[in-house]
This record gives C-alpha cells, sequence and structure tokens, in this order.
C-alpha cells in the first residue's frame, strides 16, 4: 500500500512540473495562436465568435473567488442552479464561469454584477458529443475545438491562484482543467454511472474493462480525484459513489441535482385528463431533432389507442417555430387556430385522433403532464424518467443521439427507457405503455429510484461551501 501511494505522489509530481513547464511556455503558444486559427480558416473556422475574455485582457489576472467548468448541457443546466445558489451566499465575492462545450446562452438568465461568463464560446457541430461517433470528432476538429480549448486552458492558467477556488462539473476535460491549476478544487462527476455496466447483459468489450477497474471512472481520472487539492467529490448515484469509496476515493452522493430543474405537478393537467397524453422530446440539437420529429410522427400515424392523443412538443429556446411547423404540414397536421387546452402552448395542430401542442422552454412544465415519452435525448430523458415517466426511444443517425448511446442510456435508467429496433417494436411498446397502467407504473417505479429524488443541489452546495470554501 505504502508503494503504491509513493508511486501516486511521485506521478502526481512529475505530471505537475509538466504542467507548470507547460504554463511558463504559455506566452510563446499565445503568440502563436493566430497563427493556428489561421491555419483552421479553410477548415471552417472561419465564423466569428463570442471570446468572453481575451488573453491579453488586462484584467484577466484578477483574483476571483469561485470559478466553475463544465462540460455539456446537462452539466451546465446544474452549473446553473449551483451558481444561483452560491450567488446568495455572502462568504462569495465573484463567481465566473466556463463553459467548455457550446456558447454557455443558458447563463444568460443570471443578471449579477458579481458573476460572467468566460472564455472562447462556441457551439460545436457535434453538440458536444463529439465522443459518440468518428463524425462528430472530426467535425468538431476542423472547426477549431482544439485550439478553444488550448485558448481556454491558457486563460485558466494566467489566473491568480491567491483565492481562486474551482468547481469542476462534468468528466475527464473539467476535471484535468481544475487539477491543472494547482488550485483547490471540487469535482462533481454527472455523466458516469457504474448501473451502465453493473446492470444487463454485460457482454460488451466495455463491461468487461469496467468490471476490471470495478468503475466506469477511467484510472488516470481516479488519479486526478485522489489529489490532495479536490476537496469534495460528488457522484450523481450512490453505487459508483460506493465503488470509489472501495477504491480509498472519498466520493458523496446527495441525490441527482437533474432532477431540481422540473416540476412535480402541474394543476393544469385537469384540462386534459380525459386524453392520452404523450411527450414528444426531440433533442436540441439540429438538424438531428427535425429528424427525430419526422421519424416519430411516421411511427405515430399507426399508433391505435382507444381515446385521442395529446403529443407534447416542447422545444428549445433556439428552435426555429416556422421550420417545426413546415415539418408538422407534411407530416399531415394541420393548425387548429380556434383550440385552445389552455396549458401554455403557443399553437395546436391536428391530425385525425392526434393533437400536437407546440410551445417553447414549457418542457418543465409539461414533462409531468405526460403519461408517456417518446425521446431521443440525454438529459431530458432523464428528467421524465425521475419524475415517473417510461419511454421509448428509436436511435436515429446521431451524432447526439446514437444507437449504443441509446443502450447505455436505457441501462443507466434500469430499462424504463426501452430502445426499440424498428417501428413495429416501437408501437408495440407505446401502446403497452399507454393502455397498460400497472405495467407503466412498474416502469416508472424503476426510473424514479434511478435517477433519486429532488433537493440535490442546497446539498451539494453546502457540502462545497462547507469543504471547499471555508
Amino acid at each position: 500500500m505504502y508503494n503504491r501511494y509513493t508511486k501516486l505522489e511521485y506521478l502526481e509530481g512529475f505530471i505537475g512540473n509538466l504542467v507548470s513547464k507547460l504554463k511558463k511556455a504559455a506566452p510563446r503558444f499565445e503568440l502563436g495562436i493566430k497563427d493556428l486559427q489561421s491555419s483552421a480558416l479553410p477548415l471552417g473556422h472561419a465564423a466569428a465568435r463570442d471570446l468572453v475574455e481575451s488573453l491579453n485582457d488586462p484584467t484577466s489576472n484578477a483574483s476571483h473567488s469561485l470559478l466553475i467548468i463544465s462540460n455539456g448541457h446537462g452539466e451546465d443546466v446544474i452549473a446553473l442552479e449551483i451558481i444561483k445558489r452560491f450567488l446568495k451566499k455572502t462568504n462569495i465575492k465573484a463567481i465566473e464561469v466556463m463553459p467548455l462545450v457550446g456558447n454557455g446562452k443558458i447563463f444568460d438568465s443570471i443578471k449579477s454584477k458579481n458573476f460572467r461568463k468566460i472564455g472562447s464560446l462556441k457551439d460545436l457541430p457535434s453538440g458536444g458529443f463529439s465522443n459518440q461517433s468518428i463524425k462528430g470528432f472530426l467535425l468538431d476538429f476542423f472547426s477549431g475545438f482544439i485550439v478553444d480549448t488550448f485558448k481556454n486552458f491558457l486563460i485558466l492558467s494566467r489566473k491568480s491562484k491567491d483565492n481562486l477556488k474551482i468547481i469542476a462539473i462534468g468528466d475527464l476535460l473539467p476535471l484535468f482543467f481544475a487539477w491543472s491549476s494547482k488550485c483547490k478544487f471540487s469535482f462533481l462527476g454527472t455523466p458516469k454511472s457504474d448501473h451502465t455496466w453493473s446492470n444487463g447483459p454485460g457482454w460488451a468489450l466495455s463491461d468487461f474493462y469496467h468490471k476490471f477497474k470495478g468503475s466506469e471512472w477511467d484510472p488516470w481520472e481516479m488519479f486526478l480525484m485522489k489529489s490532495t487539492r479536490c476537496k469534495s467529490l460528488i457522484m450523481r448515484d450512490e453505487l459508483t459513489a460506493n465503488n470509489l469509496n472501495k477504491k480509498m476515493i472519498n466520493a458523496k452522493y446527495f441525490g441527482n441535482p437533474m432532477m431540481d430543474f422540473v416540476d412535480k405537478k402541474n394543476e393544469k393537467v385537469s384540462n386534459i385528463i380525459k386524453y392520452n397524453r404523450l411527450i414528444l422530446i426531440i433533442g436540441s440539437r439540429f438538424p438531428e431533432a427535425l429528424n427525430n420529429l419526422d421519424i416519430f410522427l411516421n411511427c405515430l400515424e399507426d399508433l391505435n389507442l382507444s381515446s385521442d392523443l395529446i403529443i407534447f412538443v416542447p422545444l428549445s429556446i433556439n428552435a426555429n417555430t416556422s421550420t417545426i411547423k413546415i415539418h408538422l404540414k407534411n407530416n399531415g397536421y394541420l393548425k387548429e387556430n380556434n383550440l385552445k387546452f389552455m396549458i401554455g402552448e403557443q399553437s395546436v395542430w391536428k391530425n385525425k385522433d392526434k393533437y400536437i401542442l407546440l410551445g417553447k422552454s414549457t418542457f418543465s412544465k409539461w414533462a409531468n403532464m405526460a403519461c408517456v415519452g417518446l425521446s431521443n435525448a440525454g438529459t431530458a430523458t432523464e428528467q421524465i424518467t425521475g419524475l415517473g415517466i417510461p419511454s421509448v426511444s428509436f436511435p436515429g443517425a446521431g451524432p447526439q443521439f446514437t444507437k449504443s448511446f441509446a443502450k447505455r442510456q436505457s441501462r443507466l435508467l434500469g430499462g424504463s427507457v426501452i430502445v426499440c429496433e424498428n417501428k413495429r417494436t416501437l408501437l408495440d411498446n407505446l401502446e403497452s405503455l399507454l393502455n397498460k397502467k400497472v405495467y407503466r407504473v412498474k416502469q416508472a417505479k424503476i426510473g424514479m429510484k434511478r435517477m433519486g429524488k429532488s433537493g440535490a443541489s442546497k446539498k451539494i452546495v453546502d457540502y462545497i461551501n462547507l469543504s471547499l470554501l471555508t
């Protein structure tokens, strides 16, 4: 045991020295960064980007109390709630957030002089899912993802270390950024769960790999977690935290913060209680979301139910409603100008016994009113599962929602999301879930248990406040 930890300390020191040398070389890298950008222009990197904090900005060396680093849509949602809670605490002077994936538009809702976004902010062609396919990785690479990541690394390396504390949310990249800063930090490991390999058939090569490690987290990630500067380590479920504890890594579990951002009940459900109710979650990444919408609507043409069906289609804030409406018309839906359900819909569309309700930023209000979900998404699928709404998925071409991602998600959620191979299978499962309440409730209980209860965000903030900020 002694020899093993001696080696770990030696390895940490070696990597730390290497990072220090890289930081000392930062000025030389900065001089060449524009040349590197220019060389990428023919590859589609010419589009203007929002570089919130310039590398040459003299104020970039100012000391700040808290920096939050996140790398994904779900991670940004969690970061948003954490930031709001920390801004209410008197011991926090200022908060910055560095989204490593996307433009961080979600954080624009925060109106505080003590908060700002930093970093090179740009939407990625893959939507942040470059690890799902080689195509997605290549699209991100040629759009300048490596350059942007390196620029963010330089911004972090130039910051004062006197009072800065870091919260990293996501997986390896934000964890490495936090560790390389030489600052004290907390880490929320949100995307990985040991449920994905410890349940189910377990015949994939990745399953054997994870069983060998005893965790979905990789050895190099666990090495960074063991740093003495990592003051708090929080996992998304109890199983993952327990497995890390077996490896002498002090991981905690407080519940799933994803369940803090959806409403549990909506009294207006009484307006539509007589209908079957289905929520379509097509994803937030276009044009993939439009392809999902067409696939779903095509499948629903042959759905047989005993009563009329209301189909909720909550749209992201950046969705082009006009384009969505064209797709509805192409699938046989006509707009109903004189029909209103009074639940916050922006428009109603009808095709025989099916009604589609469109609305932007309505997910939180509508999710709890559905009976079943038809979902090709990540975060939103987990949230409706936690609300007790089982669902089916029908993987498309990606890059956001692929077949492998869907299967992993299903195992993560205990099978409460059923992955369908074809249209017939999808219809059979939808009809069973909508028509057989006992079966639906059974599936719902499994999903709710896997996702955990709401209220985790407050517990996480309180724990970080004690472990990192005091």
